[in-house]
């Protein structure tokens, strides 16, 4: 299946002139753990490794660059995800896939679009990339090696450690708690007890 107009390498060349250096071997690490991720869970993983190079592709745009590219995409967002670059790169960045990669693969996309955020009902890829961002080896918070741990074991118990992780996190520093995330992890748990 085609479904992609730009070489990885280009892909990479770009990437290196529009990012920090720290947030492009971050982008390589999370590529390499997503395709690593991929290969033990059964996904595709040039998919896999294509969405981990791309998913933070916005992160580093102002947020005022981040509201075009959405609004000029016709994207309708809440206010919330509107007023947050560390909501809105997924968005913007699922969308310069396409407008700038040529990526019009919708599960990449979708990958790209909720890895921040997560949400109910996420697909084998956006799980993958979630996780994948979490657990690149340059990451170092508290709770970083149970996330790694469990992800080796089983993705969804990876996941659920994760979402956990940035919902302890969220209230320890008061922070709001973005619907997709408390949804996303509840909608985890009743997959979890089928």
């Amino acid at each position: 299946k085609e479904y992609l107009l730009m070489k990885l390498e280009d892909i990479q060349k770009d990437l290196k002139k529009r990012l920090s250096k720290e947030r492009y071997t971050h982008s390589a690490e999370v590529a390499h753990a997503a395709l690593v991720l991929a290969k033990r869970y059964g996904a595709n993983p040039k998919e896999a490794e294509l969405a981990g190079w791309i998913h933070d592709c916005a992160k580093e745009l102002k947020l005022s660059e981040m509201q075009t590219i959405v609004s000029d995409y016709g994207l309708k967002l809440d206010s919330l995800m509107l007023e947050s670059r560390a909501l809105l790169h997924g968005p913007a960045g699922s969308i310069l896939a396409e407008t700038r990669y040529g990526i019009d693969n919708k599960e990449i996309q979708s990958a790209i679009y909720y890895h921040t955020t997560g949400r109910p009902q996420m697909s084998l890829l956006e799980k993958i990339i979630f996780l994948a961002d979490y657990i690149e080896p340059h990451r170092n918070f508290p709770g970083v090696e149970l996330i790694r741990e469990k992800t080796k074991i089983d993705l969804d118990e990876g996941l659920l450690v994760a979402y956990n992780a940035t919902i302890s996190h969220l209230l320890k520093n008061d922070a709001y708690i973005y619907d997709l995330t408390f949804t996303g992890r509840n909608d985890l748990i009743l997959q979890m007890e089928k």
